[in-house]
């Protein structure tokens, strides 16, 4: 797909949300596997599911939802987005990170992404919460290759700061205050679905990973180059690939991610009003 078609499908993505919502969020939240519960944080204004959305890419994932809650986290305007769509889905890169996109033509200026990942450091236990302080993309296409869609961005976009420092240090500040143990590290993204192997696990080890997933990193790629400040948190569902006995499933990382939702639910949503700090106001 040509930069001009992904563009116009996201005009037309941008249209029919607006036939169904006026709402214009400044903050937006991406929800991961298991964490989709925190969307009853919000106090909403409307839903939109995907399906409703003409062109728009549908998870097929359990624990993902599929639908945008716009809606406000005290006096911020926040689009939600409840559940995501992936590359191993079978979708094209330009589908996976189309939500970015579209929720920065909606009105947002600052992405939260969560996930639930991996942990590669042997520090690490299920349950834990990292903040993203960099990324690496392990097999996965860059979603700027081709054509560039110049109303978002630049061909070459700098990554040297992918996640914004000040949304960090307000993650941590909160995490503080709330008493959150808040673990910190580098996320790899593979492709997946099939969850690594051992010797991968120590390969991204070798090369300063703490955690591991399928998703995140071509948001993140795809929402600095539109110009959205990002942050991100992941949710330590399991032990990785070769570090326990158990063997790997998705039911564990729904229920570890379910273990930790409380916490994780006080963080975000404590995170997301220092994010709106600037003055938005409901009404």
């Amino acid at each position: 797909m040509g930069g001009r078609e992904v563009y116009e499908k996201l005009e037309r993505c941008l249209s029919c949300v607006r036939e169904r919502t006026e709402f214009v969020p400044k903050a937006a939240v991406v929800l991961g596997s298991g964490l989709g519960d925190y969307a009853g944080a919000i106090r909403t204004e409307a839903e939109v599911p995907y399906g409703e959305i003409e062109g728009f890419p549908v998870s097929t994932v359990p624990g993902h939802d599929g639908r945008f809650i716009f809606g406000w986290v005290d006096k911020t305007p926040v689009v939600c987005m409840k559940g995501r769509v992936h590359y191993y889905e079978g979708y094209d890169m330009a589908d996976v990170v189309l939500p970015i996109r579209l929720m920065k033509l909606l009105g947002a200026d600052t992405l939260l992404l969560t996930n639930a990942a991996g942990g590669i450091n042997t520090d690490f236990r299920a349950g834990d919460l990292m903040l993203i302080k960099d990324h690496i993309s392990v097999f996965v296409p860059n979603p700027l290759i081709g054509e560039n869609i110049d109303p978002l961005g630049t061909r070459f976009p700098d990554m040297s700061q992918v996640y914004d420092r000040e949304l960090q240090d307000q993650i941590k500040e909160k995490a503080a205050e709330l008493g959150i143990p808040l673990r910190e590290g580098v996320y790899a993204q593979l492709t997946g679905p099939s969850y690594e192997s051992p010797a991968e696990i120590r390969m991204l080890r070798m090369l300063g990973c703490d955690a591991v997933g399928m998703s995140t990193v071509v948001e993140a790629i795809a929402a600095r180059h539109c110009g959205l400040r990002v942050c991100g948190i992941s949710c330590i569902s399991n032990l990785a690939a070769g570090m326990s006995q158990k063997a790997l499933d998705h039911k564990e990382v729904q229920e570890a991610a379910d273990r930790a939702a409380p916490l994780f639910r006080k963080l975000v949503t404590e995170s997301v009003k220092a994010f709106g700090s600037k003055g938005w106001t409901a009404g």
